[in-house]
């Protein structure tokens, strides 16, 4: 084992918690080889050196991991001076100190887990790794699709904008609605405090998954321990890069321009093409050209631009050629003959 700081050791041996410890380490009351040590932030080795409380030498505790289905009115913290009901009063059967991994507030309920692992639970309820957490939510009114929408595209709280979740409307009716959200975030009472903002207060609160851990088939109250696949599970779910996840998701989110629509060319200035000129005709201008074409028709000399071969079979010229247009009475007028 590598070098730990000796107040990690002491939570870690189920002495205290890491504050109590260095008020002990403090008192004097630890020795690392036989020296006591007072200094806060010594660091031992517990697999090599000999640290001991009170003359008792220290033994690393073995971890344990626990999943509870968490009820109303249990606050999740080991020290209560209200005398309120705990998660570890809820798991008896362990002999080792627990500790909640992240909270749930009093009046929510759900899957919690429980162990004294420390470094796994910090993984697991830090937000640079993203774990995925689902919540079933019960709220007031009817939740539209703009809200849902405002929802997907994070809400703006008072520590600055949340993440984009991922929300599905369940049930909705005109006095309530049942939502799913998935969030990967852990701000205190972030889904309540997203909902209140859009309106829509909760009314009920559970949170149903873990990544893909789910309290299914344990009453409200009990609690498990965790079969090894699932441990094994949770210590590799935050090994996924957080900033490959980010990146990818975020050039999904980016629209994509379609293949078959590209930009107009840029038209040039009319200043720099000369005046009158085309380069169809070899720089000569419109008229000219069309002089030329003339001359060329006027095979008998006459200057009729060779009307007679255009001429269609029968004698007569083309649509509409030598037929005078009637004029018309406008619209919405009446001629009346002048009385006789």
């Amino acid at each position: 084992m590598a070098l730990e700081r000796l107040q990690k050791i002491l939570a870690r041996a189920g002495v205290a918690s890491r504050r109590a410890s260095e008020e002990i380490i403090a008192a004097g009351r630890v020795t690392v080889d036989g020296q006591v040590v007072t200094e806060l932030g010594s660091k031992a080795d517990l697999a090599t050196q000999d640290v001991r409380l009170d003359g008792q030498r220290l033994r690393p505790e073995a971890f344990e991991y626990w999943i509870l289905n968490k009820p109303k009115g249990v606050v999740c913290t080991n020290d209560d001076p209200a005398g309120r009901t705990r998660p570890v009063d809820l798991v008896r059967e362990s002999g080792a100190r627990l500790f909640p991994v992240g909270r749930l507030d009093a009046d929510s309920q759900g899957l919690l887990l429980l162990t004294n692992d420390g470094t796994l639970a910090n993984r697991l309820t830090h937000p640079r790794y993203e774990v995925p957490k689902t919540y079933r939510a019960t709220v007031t009114g009817r939740v539209t699709g703009k809200e849902v929408q405002r929802l997907l595209k994070g809400v703006h709280l008072a520590e600055g904008k949340t993440g984009r979740p991922r929300v599905k409307v369940v049930k909705g009716t005109r006095s309530r609605s049942v939502l799913m959200i998935t969030i990967r975030e852990g701000r205190n009472r972030q889904v309540r405090r997203m909902l209140a903002r859009l309106g829509h207060p909760v009314r009920d609160l559970v949170r149903t998954r873990i990544g893909r851990l789910s309290v299914r088939g344990l009453g409200s109250g009990r609690a498990r321990r965790l079969t090894p696949k699932e441990i094994e599970y949770l210590k590799e779910l935050p090994d996924a890069d957080p900033d490959a996840e980010r990146g990818a998701r975020a050039g999904r989110a980016k629209r994509k321009k379609p293949a078959g629509r590209r930009s107009a060319p840029k038209r040039k200035p009319r200043g720099d093409k000369p005046t009158g000129h085309s380069r169809k005709h070899g720089g000569a201008t419109r008229r000219e050209s069309s002089k030329r074409s003339r001359h060329a028709n006027d095979s008998d000399g006459t200057g009729k631009e060779g009307r007679d071969e255009r001429r269609r079979p029968g004698g007569r010229r083309g649509r509409g050629a030598g037929r005078r247009r009637r004029a018309t009475p406008r619209r919405g007028r009446t001629h009346r003959h002048p009385p006789q």
